[in-house]
């Protein structure tokens, strides 16, 4: 299916979306993209993890067809300037450019919002993730080596942050 890039929207998640969501999760997050399989053993969970607005979804005709989630990674205040997030595409709708406007969209909403970087943690088993990402400004942090045992071999947790405006640095020489 082929999408006409007028089609589509960007929008915050609402309650009507749980099942949309938890199905394209179910698609996108399997034994090679992920630890392990997401699976959402409820609805109720589902929402509890993930509440209405908690997600920039893409839609296309009234079909959810992607979404970018975004959380604080600590509860800290020193950490407060920081979004993790993750991005799926429903396999049907996938390169025909969702993700990149999604991630365009969540930087807009980040910068917003009052963030200053962007991160994600991404499988070294997963090249063409990592290619897009790196296409959409993100850089490679850290790496967890031998992090995941996946398909019997042991797999890097890649840490990939993105930037989004300049901020002084300090380095303290001792």
């Amino acid at each position: 299916m082929k999408l006409h890039q007028q089609t589509l929207t960007i929008r915050l998640s609402q309650l009507k979306d749980a099942q949309a969501l938890m199905d394209i999760d179910a698609l996108v997050w399997t034994d090679r993209t992920a630890p392990e399989p997401l699976l959402w053993p409820s609805r109720e969970d589902f929402l509890q993890h993930c509440p209405p607005a908690s997600q920039l979804v893409a839609e296309a005709d009234g079909t959810v067809c992607g979404y970018v989630g975004f959380s604080h990674p600590t509860k800290l205040a020193g950490n407060s300037h920081v979004y993790e997030i993750n991005i799926a595409v429903h396999p049907t709708y996938q390169r025909e450019g969702i993700g990149t406007r999604l991630i365009r969209a969540a930087k807009t909403w980040a910068v917003q919002e009052g963030k200053l970087k962007l991160r994600l943690r991404v499988l070294s088993t997963n090249p063409g993730a990592i290619a897009f990402y790196r296409k959409n400004g993100f850089v490679e942090e850290g790496r967890l080596m031998d992090e995941y045992q996946v398909e019997g071999r042991y797999v890097d947790e890649i840490w990939m942050a993105c930037f989004l405006e300049e901020r002084p640095k300090f380095d303290i020489f001792v």
